[in-house]
């Protein structure tokens, strides 16, 4: 009996701290009640939302699994919830098992069908989202989450106009669902309609002013649409609501930095890094405006700050390559040339075709002196675009630096052919010519010295010869 009334205590307090957000108080209370009595399928369910909350998927799907069982296998729900997660966990193929089960306990409900369509398109299975999409148009052809559903797997293929009359049918059938006019305006936004967008946007805001969500995307809507002033305000109200919002200050900065308020974009972006210090993009926003203030101090910090994005992004994990791109140019700038080999030759392996990414480990290894590997990747570059003027200019300076004349020549002159305006290479090619000039004037001045000593030796006349 004890047991029993300390089992209820604990599942009072894990309500009490679930409604306050404290997650692992929450689940702390709950185990406790559970070792208590572990067979309570509620109570299962419980610690399943409250380990959905704090986004710890897998644990909350084994949770759902033991209430499932707990209900004798026979609870759609539990079975729903353990394949919603799963999914989230990016579990998808096993998902869809836990849906067909959840389909076969409720043959009428579109709940299963809504996640399949998740699950499909998770797993790039476009043709089977769209099935589950039809069947469960016909177990409730007015549920606007299989409407919503679809939209988002649309979305995802970029098929902007299908997308857009689900996110249309969604707001019809559920007017009042969270975000449905802000998702219809980035559709818009996607096809280039941007004032619809706006005014859907601001109809989303009326329903619910403080969406944060809502007001970021809004304020890079109306950046987009260069009405800055007006992004500006949206992204001070966000701070209103949330000043420490990472996202919010990193728009300012990018808004100000736009704008060449220089001073103002640094100071927003080291917000960011005190309030994110992982934040995907402030770090390198930051060191390259560092970089562009030149002074020696501002440098330093920037090679401090490389060093860190270089140490954070870790170049063995499935990267973007545009971002490393980006890395790899700034630590060109910081003079970091041996990193610099390191991120793009990381690019080449993502991007093995690429001519930039070839080019800039070029240039990066010929900043570290290394001029046969330079000039090979430079070769690399031209074999895959034969008209890219910088690598010839490249192998140019490099023959040039090698006093191998006649090679910087020869691709001066094939770079002038492609682009006879560059300016690079026109003062390139002016060193050329003073060299040749410089060269001439030699040679004809040997020849003169040349001369004159004949002239002398003849004048004098040849040494006298002892006769017998």
């Amino acid at each position: 009996m004890n047991d029993w009334v300390d089992a209820e205590e604990h599942v009072e307090r894990a309500h009490e701290a679930y409604e306050a957000g404290r997650w692992d108080e929450a689940e702390t209370e709950l185990r406790r009640a559970l070792s208590l009595n572990p067979h309570q399928a509620e109570w299962q369910f419980n610690l399943g939302l409250t380990l959905e909350a704090a986004e710890r998927h897998d644990a909350a799907a084994t949770a759902f699994r033991a209430s499932f069982e707990l209900r004798d296998r026979q609870d759609a729900s539990s079975a729903t919830a353990v394949a919603i997660n799963l999914i989230r966990a990016e579990k998808a193929s096993q998902a869809i098992e836990w849906l067909e089960i959840a389909e076969r306990l409720e043959p009428n409900s579109a709940s299963p069908f809504v996640h399949k369509i998740d699950a499909y398109s998770e797993l790039g299975d476009h043709e089977s989202a769209e099935l589950a999409y039809y069947l469960g148009q016909q177990a409730d052809p007015e549920n606007p989450d299989l409407y919503s559903a679809m939209a988002d797997a649309l979305l995802d293929r970029k098929d902007f106009d299908r997308a857009i009359w689900c996110l249309r049918e969604t707001a019809r059938i559920s007017p009042e669902m969270a975000r449905v006019n802000a998702r219809l305006a980035q559709a818009y936004a996607a096809t280039g309609r941007q004032e619809r967008a706006r005014q859907l946007y601001h109809r989303e805001l009326r329903l619910d002013p403080g969406d944060i969500d809502t007001l970021l995307d809004l304020g890079d809507l109306l950046v987009e649409m260069n009405r800055f002033v007006e992004a500006g305000e949206k992204y001070r109200r966000i701070l209103e609501l949330e000043p420490d919002h990472p996202d919010a200050h990193f728009a300012l900065g990018e808004l100000a930095d736009r704008l060449e308020r220089y001073d103002e974009a640094t100071v927003q972006f080291d917000v960011v890094l005190r309030l994110d210090p992982n934040h995907p993009d402030a770090r390198r926003r930051l060191a390259g405006l560092l970089l562009a203030d030149g002074k020696e101090d501002s440098t330093r910090r920037a090679r401090e700050l490389l060093t860190g994005e270089l140490a954070c992004i870790g170049l063995e994990s499935n990267r973007d390559a545009e971002v490393l791109e980006e890395l790899g140019q700034l630590l060109l700038d910081a003079d970091m040339a041996a990193e610099g080999v390191r991120v793009f030759e990381r690019v080449l392996v993502l991007r093995p075709k690429d001519h930039i990414a070839e080019h800039n480990l070029s240039v990066a290894f010929l900043e570290l002196g290394d001029f046969d590997r330079g000039t090979d990747r430079a070769k690399a570059a031209l074999r895959l675009n034969p008209r890219f003027v910088p690598a010839m200019h490249n192998l140019a300076l490099a023959h040039l630096r090698r006093k191998e004349w006649i090679r910087a020549r020869y691709w001066a002159r094939q770079a002038a052919r492609v682009d006879p305006d560059d300016v690079a290479l026109r003062r390139l090619r002016l060193v050329l010519r003073l060299h040749s000039v410089g060269m001439m004037l030699r040679w004809v001045g040997l020849g003169a010295v040349r001369t004159v000593q004949r002239c002398w030796t003849n004048t004098l006349g040849r040494p006298t010869r002892k006769t017998i």
